[in-house]
């Protein structure tokens, strides 16, 4: 439901006149006024300075002291395969056994009344219980419609079986004292079974609800569908969610199978989590398949099988991950250790989400509307109704909701990390965003599915942001998240970056942080070997032109079009030079966006991970057929254009989800990368006998069977920006200025933002989006659809840094959406014959149909070029 918000503000609540103003002094921290908490993140949480982490709901973090008592334990211990039986394999069947008790005790209760099975996570224990549970012709499966997509995907198999599912709205049950006496628990033999499963809390909300209805599940009470249905009924209770912030005691809410992953509650070991099973439930599951290690005896040549006598033995397929497994006894030692036990931690937690809820919902733009709809169903007034968990969509000062991905890239500016989406929850995101289940198709239907950046369908949101704190979470991180929004939405834009904080505070945008502020931030992700700038490229085979030669054609309406480029080239080390022409390939620019810098692990590296990127120029020598690559305070290293025997071949790369054949450009390249960006890191190049297929569908104009070919590029070839566009851009950023000041943004360093490699000008702003196809003199590019911008154009590609008013001013001025330029892709290419774009060529735009563009000429006319 969206919760209104309470009083007009636009300023910071304090968080003393919040607890001033609480009916109870709220709890916060573990100890000494909040000061063992900031010793507590100083010495476990480092990694955290200048992040805030506010996504504990979708994974919390690990404190290194755990690692360390881990790895100590490792490196002391020999564990052997638990299914042998020499010493090391009994030592690891007894601390297994042992880390089992430790989890019944974590949960209340002990291995006389539950089992522990291990499995993959949440998901894999709701399977287990799907596929395991005796589901026959009559069975009822009721579940909460406010349940994990892991729950609701139980329907499946249960209807296969013949239970009848039911879906039960939360508001469609009645509070216990309404429901009168309860039915037996216990039917006669030869009824069926039923199940109800529901979340202790909800991973889209934070909604908790009651851990009651385990038992009036289990009487039957909870499915209006089945009151009075004979048979039997039992409860599955999703703990996933609830139990990283909060006690759960089964010893006073016993449900018959509990759901877990030990990472939200711990961080780590992932990849592993339990289903806890009621010892009264226990008889109830039935399994087919059987694995190492579940087998009392069986015979290869006959149906004979005997199962394993414990439920654990009988349910945990092949070995277990037995190292994972040790290592939880070492994450709930570190929790105990550190917070003093869970009740504490859902003190602490829910603090934090009250106190941010208190704020947002009192943040109002000048007119009184609301900055923020909240979606919650309680008022956050205790933690038995409410977890952790802010769910929100931000508004425009007019009430129209903005988009959730733009929330998300802004945010990613401060160094915010946070969730958006569904959060695998259709069904309280329909609820509390009002989709019906027609608009759910409608939104497939219209490209968008689970967990894109589609966040808007004709005005109406997709999903929302969710925020989450976790135990290690401060009132700092908070105060951060606050002052985000109230800078991106209430504060008047100036050219100056967004709310400062001390060198490596969270909260800080990322270029103010300590190592930020010396280091400028910029490279492409593929780290092309060139560096746009606005320096007009010539060329000649002897001068380097960087590897982006962003040869801009200039597209004119009514005035002849100029292409300059935006590629940077040298002829030596101390002589610049331009280009005014560069050979086009099959792949655009040859040797553009061909190489990337790739970490120890082959995974691609930009400037959002390295800032110091930004600070590599590499050029090309087409001469001598080699890429200069200089930074400051390093000698210049020459690398091969084309593959040599030194290069090793590699092919674990991926681009945009496609696997693309590498060379690694050798370890003196790699030293040379690696000293000075403090990392191992390795150059990698595509292999030039490697074909990556565009996935767009093939334009008008080519051939059937012929499908364009890209390089390290996200989606096209080629990209072209307008640069009347960008001078639009520009006005309005000083209109936002106080001073009216252009040098604030500077067009040469304002057009090097979006790295094009095609810059037009002449044409009207924004006119190259209704372009269908151009031709530049001999060449035909086909227009393959916009630019969705990320929050990199925030990036001074000259100094490295970080302003948010680009992407904000872009997501103000284009209807929220951050478009800027368009995709070009070949759609013919003669091979046969050399192929040069050339400053000064004609450029012809052709318009799509039912465009409006009044000053375009029409498309048989050419024009020559102004120089």
């Amino acid at each position: 439901m969206a919760d209104g918000a309470a009083r007009p503000g636009a300023e910071l609540l304090a968080f003393e006149r919040f607890r001033a103003a609480s009916a109870q002094p709220p709890a916060y921290g573990y100890g000494q006024g909040g000061r063992g908490l900031r010793a507590l993140r100083a010495r476990e949480f480092g990694r955290l300075a200048g992040t805030v982490y506010l996504d504990h709901a979708g994974a919390t973090l690990f404190p290194e002291s755990q690692l360390r008592s881990f790895t100590r334990d490792l490196l002391e211990n020999v564990y052997g395969n638990p299914h042998s039986q020499n010493i090391s394999s009994r030592l690891t069947q007894d601390t297994v056994d042992q880390v089992r008790y430790r989890v019944l005790a974590h949960f209340g209760t002990s291995p006389e009344d539950y089992s522990v099975v291990f499995t993959a996570g949440s998901t894999a224990a709701l399977k287990l219980v799907a596929e395991a549970f005796p589901w026959s012709r009559g069975s009822l499966f009721c579940y909460l419609t406010d349940s994990h997509t892991s729950a609701v995907g139980m329907r499946a198999v249960a209807a296969a079986r013949g239970a009848t599912c039911v879906p039960v709205r939360p508001e469609a049950l009645r509070p216990q004292e309404e429901r009168g006496a309860a039915p037996a628990a216990v039917g006669p033999d030869g009824q069926p079974p039923h199940l109800f499963c529901y979340p202790a809390q909800s991973n889209f909300a934070g909604t908790r609800y009651p851990l009651a209805w385990a038992g009036e599940a289990a009487a039957g009470r909870l499915c209006p569908a089945g009151e009075g249905a004979p048979g039997r009924w039992f409860a599955l209770l999703d703990a996933a969610a609830y139990a990283g912030t909060s006690p759960l005691d089964l010893s006073a809410h016993p449900a018959d199978f509990v759901a877990l992953s030990f990472y939200k509650i711990l961080g780590f070991p992932t990849g592993l989590g339990a289903l806890l099973v009621h010892r009264r439930a226990a008889p109830l599951l039935r399994k087919t398949y059987f694995g190492g290690g579940t087998a009392a005896a069986y015979l290869a040549g006959e149906d004979f099988y005997v199962p394993r006598p414990s439920l654990a033995e009988r349910f945990e397929d092949g070995t277990i991950p037995f190292l994972d497994v040790i290592a939880l006894k070492h994450g709930f030692d570190a929790l105990e250790r550190l917070t003093g036990g869970m009740e504490n931690v859902q003190q602490h937690t829910f603090t934090l989400a009250r106190y941010t809820y208190t704020a947002l919902r009192a943040l109002r733009y000048p007119s009184g509307a609301p900055v923020v709809r909240i979606y919650c169903d309680s008022a956050f007034c205790s933690p038995e109704v409410q977890g952790p968990v802010i769910n929100f969509n931000v508004l425009d000062a007019e009430g129209r909701v903005v988009g959730y991905s733009q929330v998300e890239k802004m945010a990613s500016l401060f160094n915010i990390q946070l969730r958006t989406g569904c959060f695998c929850n259709t069904g309280a995101c329909q609820r509390h965003l009002g989709l019906s289940d027609d608009m759910v198709k409608k939104h497939l239907q219209a490209g968008h599915v689970c967990g894109d950046d589609v966040d808007l369908v004709d005005g109406q949101p997709t999903g929302s942001v969710r925020i989450s704190f976790g135990y290690m979470s401060t009132l700092e991180d908070a105060q951060a998240f606050l002052r985000f929004i109230i800078a991106t939405r209430l504060r008047p834009q100036s050219s100056q970056p967004g709310p400062r904080a001390a060198p490596g505070e969270a909260g800080t945008a990322p270029a103010e942080t300590e190592a930020q502020s010396t280091v400028p931030a910029t490279v492409p992700t593929t780290v092309p070997a060139t560096v746009s700038t606005t320096v007009p490229a010539t060329v000649s085979t002897t001068v380097p032109a960087t590897v982006s030669a962003t040869v801009p054609t200039t597209v004119s309406t009514t005035v002849p079009a100029t292409v300059s480029t935006t590629v940077p080239a040298t002829v030596s080390t101390t002589v610049p030079a331009t280009v005014t022409q560069w050979p086009v390939g099959p792949r655009g620019l040859l040797y553009d966006r061909s190489w990337m810098v790739v970490n120890h692990n082959g995974i691609c590296l930009s400037q959002k991970q390295e800032p110091r990127l930004c600070l590599v120029q590499p050029c090309i020598d087409l001469q001598q057929k080699i890429m200069v690559v200089r930074a400051k305070g390093m000698e210049p290293i020459e690398v091969p254009l084309e593959e040599t025997g030194e290069w090793a071949p590699i092919c674990q790369s991926k681009v945009c989800a496609d696997r693309v054949k590498t060379y690694d450009c050798g370890e003196k390249i790699s030293s040379w990368l690696s000293r000075f960006l403090g990392r191992s890191c390795h150059l990698i190049k595509q292999s030039s006998d490697f074909q990556r297929n565009a996935k767009k569908s093939r334009g008008k104009g080519q051939s059937a069977g012929t499908q364009a070919t890209l390089s390290l590029v996200n989606e096209a070839q080629y990209l072209l920006v307008n640069r009347s566009s960008v001078l639009e851009l520009q006005r309005q950023l000083s209109a936002s200025d106080e001073n009216g000041r252009e040098e604030s943004f500077p067009m040469r360093d304002l057009i090097s933002r979006f790295r094009a490699n095609i810059i037009t000008s002449g044409a009207s702003a924004f006119e190259e989006e209704k372009w269908e196809a151009i031709s530049v003199g001999s060449l035909h590019f086909q227009v393959s659809g916009p630019c969705h911008r990320c929050q990199m154009i925030c990036i001074d590609q000259q100094t490295g840094q970080r302003n948010q008013d680009v992407f904000q001013k872009l997501s103000e001025s284009r209807e929220r959406k951050v478009n800027f330029g368009v995709y070009l892709m070949h759609t013919s290419l003669d091979s046969s014959s050399p192929c040069l774009l050339s400053v000064g060529s004609q450029v012809i735009p052709v318009l799509k149909e039912n465009a409006e563009c009044h000053d375009l000429p029409a498309p048989e006319k050419h024009h020559d070029v102004v120089s």
